[in-house]
This record gives structure tokens, sequence and C-alpha cells, in this order.
């Protein structure tokens, strides 16, 4: 045997154990803060100071890591609770509060735990608001119900170390009874929707033809007036013409007369077509009543204002 006692074997247990606790004090005391973390230092059982991100080393026994405090946004889900309207009508309300630690000493001293009270407040809050409102407004002032809560919470968080960036509403269940009465009501809102956008497009289609047929009278009319104005414009063109060449015919007519021999001419042309008219009377079968002795052409033609005058006669 080496010679080792019972004695000597404990006593150098002992020293093992402490030489064991003494390393591992020795590597706790030495602290790698990460990024947008704080670790929270107390010097026998009183606040030292907080370790940033970095290489940091403690006093072994002595300094003791209390609390670590991570200083990134966080999302806490707010458990569903119930709530009553203003009138009285009990509704199911949760939510997401996302928060951040923007002073770890407040953080891990100001409060037992900020998650904690953050919800507990949250929830309080929500309850007050939601019972100012009635069932319809619930549903349209989410804004309302997280402004309100986002502004308790950061009066409460200043002392708590934390920041209440914003705070929003999950869900709003009302009763399964309340739920089918608004399912109809909103049946009932599209169906009148559907019938006043149909009646509306029914009316607007009437507008539109009788529109349409106005508009074809109007230029049904206004082309048959400037159609009897054209064919107005023409007859009156054509009278003037007429009338024109009838002046000019009588105006040759009087000035033929004018001339010597002129009347005994229109004596004779006059005889000439009496008598054909009179010829074709005839062949035709026709009654003819003579008002005079046909044997008589001179007498006739004085009847009817054509005196006859010798063509050697002055």
């Amino acid at each position: 045997m080496l010679g080792f006692t019972l004695t000597d074997l404990f006593n150098l247990g002992v020293w093992a154990i402490l030489l064991l606790v003494l390393l591992a004090q020795l590597i706790r005391s030495i602290r790698l803060v990460p990024t947008r973390k704080a670790y929270i230092v107390e010097r026998l059982g009183k606040y030292h100071k907080t370790l940033g991100p970095g290489f940091h080393s403690l006093i072994p026994f002595v300094d003791v890591v209390s609390d670590i405090q991570d200083l990134r946004e966080e999302a806490m889900a707010v458990p569903p609770q119930e709530c009553f309207t203003s009138d009285n009508v009990l509704v199911e309300v949760d939510g997401v509060i996302y928060i951040s630690i923007t002073n770890p000493v407040n953080a891990s001293y100001g409060v037992t735990d900020y998650r904690v009270a953050a919800i507990q407040l949250a929830q309080t809050t929500t309850r007050s608001v939601i019972g100012t409102l009635n069932l319809d407004r619930t549903f349209e002032e989410r804004e309302l119900i997280s402004s309100k809560i986002v502004s308790v919470l950061s009066d409460a968080g200043e002392s708590w170390g934390i920041r209440v960036h914003r705070y929003e509403v999950k869900n709003i269940v009302p009763p399964s009874t309340v739920k089918n009465a608004m399912e109809r009501q909103v049946t009932a809102e599209r169906e009148r929707r559907a019938l006043v956008a149909r009646s509306e497009g029914e009316m607007q289609s009437r507008i539109n033809k009788s529109e349409g047929t106005r508009m074809e009278l109007i230029n049904r009319s206004e082309g048959e007036m400037q159609r009897r104005i054209n064919e107005a414009e023409g007859k009156a063109q054509e009278i003037t013409a007429i009338a024109d060449a009838t002046a000019k015919s009588i105006e040759m007519i009087a000035a033929a007369i004018s001339e010597p021999n002129g009347e005994d001419a229109v004596r004779l042309q006059l005889s000439q077509k009496y008598l054909t008219q009179l010829s074709g009377l005839a062949r035709s079968g026709t009654q003819v009543l003579l008002p005079a002795d046909l044997t008589r052409l001179e007498d006739l033609l004085d009847a009817i204002g054509l005196h006859h005058r010798p063509l050697d006669a002055p």
C-alpha cells in the first residue's frame, strides 16, 4: 500500500472539492455578454453594476450575476378574457403586446415580473375600454383600444424599465347567439344593397333608353325639318325659275305683238291651237259643246278680245 490513511484520503478529497469549487467560481467570474443583452451584477447581495456586451471579469464569491435581461423587442400574447360592452354583451378579447427593455435595472428591481405585470395591466385596461363601447363599435374602434392600452402601459413602463411599442387586438369574439344575429344582419344588409344596386341599374337603363329615344326623335325631326326646308327651297327656286321664264316669255310675246303684224300672227297661232284641240276631241269621240259657229272664226276671236285686223291695215 502507498501508506495513505483514511484521514489523508478525506483531506485530499476535501481539497479537491475546494479546488473544483474555486475553479468553477473563477470560470463563472469570466463573463462574455452577447449583443442586446444586459447582465445585472450584485456584490454581496447589493446591486453593483450592469454589464454590457463584451468581455467582463468578476470577483469570485463576491460578485454574482443576479439577472440577465434581453434588450430586444419582445412579443407577448395577452390571453383571452371576457369583457362586457356598454350594452351588456359579453365578448372575448385577446391581443399581443410588443415591448422592449429600456432600463435593465428597473426591469430587475422595479417589478417582480414585468411580463406578467404588463399582461395584467393590458387585460384590465382592455376591460375598461370595452366597457365604454357598444358591441358594434368594439369592432370599429380597434385603434382606440390599442392606443389606450399603449398609453396606460407606457406610463407604468417608465418605473418598470420597459417601453411598450404597440398593442394589437387579435380577436373580438361575441357569443354564438349574437354572432348568428350579426351574420343575419350582414346577410340582410347585403341583400338590401343588392336590391338597391339592381333598382339603380334598372333606373339608369331606363333613363339611358328614354334618352336614346328622345335623341332619336330629335334627330329624326331635325332631319324631317331639314328635308322640308330643302324641298321648300327647291320648290321656291323652281317657282322662281318658272315665274322668271314665264315673265320672259310674256315679255317676248308682248314684244312680238308690238311688232308689225304681230297681233295677226298671234291670232293665227291661237286659231290653229283652237282648231287642233277641237279636232283632237272630235277624234276621241268626246262630245263638245261649241259656243259659236265655227264658220265665223273671226267673230269668235273678236269675242275673246282678239279683234281681227287685216294684214294690210296700218
